[in-house]
């Protein structure tokens, strides 16, 4: 099948939606996603929403904090343009339908999170992400200009690649015209012509053993555009959770969210000891790269397999109330969080590095965008500060969007496009041979690309993975296309991206942390020093 549209959205969390709902006015929308319309991590987004709302908040303060989070590797132009355009992002989503919660009083009842110096955080329950992608959906499936493809995974995006082009040598321009999509009805690939194209295609957790992502989370949008010749950066800054619910039985790990430890959880060791202090004066309220490495720390030196989070002193009533969620979730496995402590591990979470955008979303690709945890904007720098990454996404969707609607009626469909070619396809894939590859992927990422990094380790975990991806191509040559398939070549083409940037990258900064790079300044409250004037 062809089809032509005049914006192609691959993705429907909360930066797909959005860009969606403000384009569908000018042309023609497609939304490709290859689960059901809400299951995206969006969904699963329990904290919140960080914008500046009242005094004595600031935009300055948010700024600060952005910058102190991701170690001084922000693009401040693009951290102060994010947070002053928070405030008008967060009333949009109000406006189409969203609910926070609020105080007796009518104001909304902003809480805190690790690194935020005030209470900013706009939130629903525990459960904020399905609020939102609940609103936007709803909005997305009453829109006419809007066609909607669910269970369709997008292999590639088009470019003259498959023209058979090569690109320019003088202007090294490559331009997107669409994708190629495997439509789970034929078993065929679909080509979808666009004038322009947005990915919005979340996360790649699954690169890991442990992750609070869904399973949906592969690295589909960030390995097309490695594939395209697209510009990508900071992969080695890949966030750890630092409080994943410890229940080795289940995948994707539960999230217990950071709001619970601004609300006064409190960290502590499988013998009831606080050690947070001895890391950081912010406690177990510091930001997310120093508190996964000080758990991963004291797992080590006590030999346990996870520490604790107590909210045992904390109101019951209140506590039940603002997270029904995670009360419910560990009651079903026999945890009364009211009176007893939280088995908790940190879970690989959120990929701070991407498709390197500009202030627009502007890909290194012609008339392609990318926004969301998919896209490098430079707002996260080296660590992503809590609840930013919402507002990113609500940020830079809104951004793309208005410069897509400026440029679409000057862009035409290119018609040169080939359909797919499946000949010389000549196997099914052999699914072991998938699971197989996809669990030694994960496990070497896990055990040598973790939380803590050293060469010889990375060096190691490059040379494993050349083996796989050299065997996955030859594979994937020789076997007709299906989506568990083209999701091991996404996880590899990521996980080749984070070692090689980690290898790059000759200190210790962030997220990326390497016994071969001590850090000579401690990191307080700042990097180094307080130096983030703007």
């Amino acid at each position: 099948m062809r089809k032509k549209v005049d914006f192609l959205v691959i993705g429907s969390g909360i930066a797909g939606l959005v860009y969606a709902l403000k384009v569908a006015d000018h042309g023609k929308v497609l939304i490709v996603t290859k689960d059901k319309l809400d299951e995206t991590a969006t969904k699963y987004a329990q904290g919140g929403i960080a914008a500046v709302m009242y005094t004595p908040d600031t935009y300055e303060k948010h700024i600060r904090d952005t910058l102190k989070a991701g170690d001084g590797l922000n693009d401040k132009e693009i951290v102060k343009l994010t947070i002053t355009e928070s405030t008008e992002r967060v009333r949009e989503l109000i406006e189409w339908g969203a609910q926070f919660d609020k105080e007796k009083s009518g104001k909304y009842d902003l809480s805190r999170e690790g690194g935020h110096s005030e209470n900013r955080v706009f939130h629903y329950k525990d459960k904020t992400g399905f609020e939102i992608e609940c609103t936007l959906t709803k909005k997305i499936k009453n829109h006419p200009n809007i066609d909607i493809l669910e269970n369709h995974f997008t292999i590639d995006i088009l470019t003259q690649h498959h023209l058979g082009r090569e690109v320019n040598k003088k202007t090294k321009d490559t331009n997107c015209y669409g994708a190629y999509v495997l439509n789970p009805e034929t078993n065929g690939i679909d080509t979808i012509l666009s004038k322009i194209t947005l990915i919005a295609t979340g996360g790649a957790g699954n690169v890991y053993s442990t992750t609070t992502n869904p399973k949906i989370a592969t690295g589909d949008g960030l390995a097309m555009v490695y594939r395209a010749k697209g510009a990508a950066e900071n992969m080695e800054f890949f966030q750890f959770h630092p409080t994943s619910l410890f229940n080795p039985t289940e995948n994707p790990s539960f999230l217990i969210t950071e709001a619970l430890r601004g609300f006064g959880a409190v960290l502590k060791t499988t013998s009831g000891e606080e050690f947070m202090e001895k890391y950081d004066e912010r406690a177990s309220l510091a930001p997310r790269d120093i508190v996964a490495r000080a758990i991963d720390t004291e797992m080590k030196l006590s030999g346990e397999d996870f520490v604790h989070l107590d909210c045992t002193h904390l109101s019951k009533d209140d506590l039940i109330k603002k997270f029904p969620t995670i009360y419910a979730k560990c009651l079903s496995i026999g945890i009364d969080i009211t009176n007893e402590m939280i088995p908790v591990v940190p879970a690989a979470h959120y990929m701070c590095g991407g498709i390197k955008v500009d202030e627009y979303g502007r890909s290194s690709i012609n008339k392609l965008y990318a926004s969301g945890e998919v896209a490098s904007t430079g707002l996260h720098g080296a660590n992503r500060l809590a609840s930013n990454s919402l507002l990113e996404s609500a940020v830079f969707s809104h951004r793309s969007a208005m410069d897509s609607i400026a440029r679409v009626h000057d862009v035409k469909h290119c018609e040169e496009i080939p359909d797919w070619d499946a000949s010389g396809t000549v196997l099914n894939e052999e699914m072991i041979l998938i699971t197989q590859s996809l669990k030694e992927v994960q496990s070497i990422m896990t055990n040598y690309v973790g939380i803590v990094r050293s060469n010889l380790r990375l060096k190691r975990a490059l040379k494993r993975l050349e083996i796989i991806y050299k065997e996955t191509e030859d594979l994937y040559k020789q076997s007709r296309v299906t989506q568990s398939i083209c999701e091991l070549r996404n996880l590899i083409n990521v996980g080749y991206l984070i070692i090689k940037m980690a290898l790059n990258r000759k200190e210790s900064r962030g997220l990326h942390y390497s016994i071969d790079y001590p850090r000579t300044v401690e990191r307080k409250n700042g990097y180094p020093g307080n130096d983030y004037e703007f």
